[in-house]
């Protein structure tokens, strides 16, 4: 066995094979097994060809991530058949590496003292002082591979590992089991910090959430009482269709509001969460009693005025209870309940809900009043677009370059964007036509204000590169919030 030989050749194929993002798995991390694996066989009492196949398995136990993180184990052994042989190791010699190997795959499985020694070697760090350096480094690896994807979760899969994990040998356990338990202890203490602090930011967050709901609510019990009521405008939906029985049968309009809100109420209950009905049914009778508070004032009897600026004020109150996750109009309920059941989309259901009650509104108290009264519906619609959603309308950039890949990692490490990759083709230029090469096409989701900062990324990785945006008209599903509707 030419072990000298060997070792110059395997630390000169991973210095120039392995790819860069292998922040963990480099040559350094196979020279540190490696030194640890000869202290460990010192100490157990291995010398000999036993030593040089402990020695030869340590340097080629992650070889396999010159090809792929995936089974790099197996892959490993392949190159350990491949290439040793031109280094004067026998078949049976290159089965006992590959035993070795074998055995340091998660969860570690050896059956022998060398596998043993080399199992403990390769995890031997994790009582070691350099631990926290070490695991920051397989940290970043395993975010770039995308296996982990917050600090969080890193801290629990360290908790888990380190509980359950054990060393082999006797030196090992004596040199580095203590300090090994004071690692895990140090990881429990930050994961509970972690909990204290997002309990802490939910409470503040659920405090937030009951000041806005509330403001809302006043405000949207403002426009109805100081301009939409006394003027007789309508809005559309529950609230319009509980404004328009109020003005022909004369019924309080808050109790009105309440009895339309409720059958709707219920059924969120079952269609959407116990949690949603609860938030709406709370705004709903909040609203009531804050209209029962206010009394009917008219600011103004313009009824351009009346109509933009009662919608905008309706629609600003409703928006803002939206943000807290609740609702003041249940007909968004129905639209979900109705969507399941037919063709129809939601905007069309409540559309034709709209027009029958502007319908209504236009025949029993004139055209005029109708047609302020879409008006006024439209105003509190694109207020509620503004508020509920305001600077952070969604925008789709498609981008296409030869330097995909460094692309997908600036989008997905330093935006902390999701992105979609569809297989294409670029080339095809007018008189090149024949000239084609493969090339990853990225579609992400970003806010109107990252457009300028996603553009500057992607350019300083490839000038050339080609990109477009569109605008989002609708959205479900992913990391995006549902646009709602009115």
């Amino acid at each position: 066995m030419q072990y000298d030989q060997f070792y110059l050749f395997i630390i000169q194929k991973l210095n120039s094979g392995l790819p860069a993002h292998l922040s963990y798995h480099s040559t350094q991390h196979t020279l540190y097994v490696t030194n640890k694996a000869v202290h460990l066989a010192k100490e157990e009492g291995v010398s000999g060809d036993d030593l040089l196949i402990l020695k030869t398995a340590a340097l080629l136990h992650d070889s396999g991530f010159l090809q792929n993180h995936l089974e790099h184990e197996a892959i490993s052994c392949e190159v350990a058949k491949a290439d040793l042989p031109k280094f004067g190791y026998s078949s049976t010699e290159i089965d006992r590496v590959c035993e070795l190997i074998s055995a340091t795959k998660i969860p570690q499985s050896p059956k022998n003292k060398l596998s043993e020694i080399l199992c403990d070697a390769d995890l031997y760090y994790l009582g070691s002082s350099n631990y926290p350096k070490i695991s920051e480094l397989l940290f970043e690896e395993y975010k770039k591979l995308g296996i982990i994807k917050s600090r969080f979760e890193w801290l629990a899969t360290q908790a888990a590992f380190l509980k359950e994990h054990h060393y082999f040998t006797n030196t090992a356990k004596l040199e580095q089991q203590e300090k090994k338990e004071h690692q895990l202890a140090e990881i429990k203490s930050k994961i509970k910090e972690h909990v204290s602090k997002k309990s802490t930011h939910t409470s503040q967050q659920l405090l937030q959430d009951l000041a806005l709901n509330a403001l809302g609510v006043i405000i949207a019990a403002f426009a109805l009482k100081c301009f939409l009521v006394p003027n007789r405008f309508f809005d559309g939906g529950v609230t319009g269709l509980s404004l328009l029985l109020h003005e022909l049968y004369h019924i309080n309009l808050s109790v009105i509001l309440v009895l339309l809100n409720l059958p709707f109420i219920i059924l969120s209950f079952f269609t959407v969460n116990k949690q949603f009905s609860f938030r709406i049914l709370s705004s709903v009778i909040f609203l009531s009693l804050v209209l029962l508070a206010i009394p009917e004032i008219a600011l103004t009897t313009d009824k351009l005025l009346i109509s933009v600026f009662g919608g905008i004020f309706l629609g600003m109150g409703i928006g803002l209870v939206m943000r807290t996750g609740a609702a003041l109009d249940g007909i968004e309920v129905l639209a979900l309940y109705t969507l399941k059941r037919t063709s129809f989309t939601i905007t069309e259901i409540i559309l034709f809900i709209n027009i029958m009650i502007f319908s209504i509104a236009a025949f029993k108290f004139g055209i005029e009043t109708g047609l302020y009264s879409v008006l006024t519906y439209f105003a509190a619609t694109r207020t509620i677009d503004y508020v509920v959603e305001g600077i952070q309308a969604y925008t789709g950039v498609t981008i296409i370059s030869g330097k995909s890949d460094e692309i997908k990692y600036e989008l997905v490490n330093h935006l902390g964007r999701g992105i979609t990759v569809y297989k294409g083709e670029r080339g095809f230029l007018p008189g090149h036509f024949e000239i084609s090469t493969e090339v990853d096409i990225i579609f992400t989701v970003i806010t109107r204000l990252e457009m300028r900062r996603i553009k500057n990324l992607v350019y300083r990785v490839d000038p050339k590169a080609f990109v477009f945006a569109s605008t989002i008209k609708e959205a479900g599903g992913g990391i995006l919030k549902r646009r709602h509707a009115h």
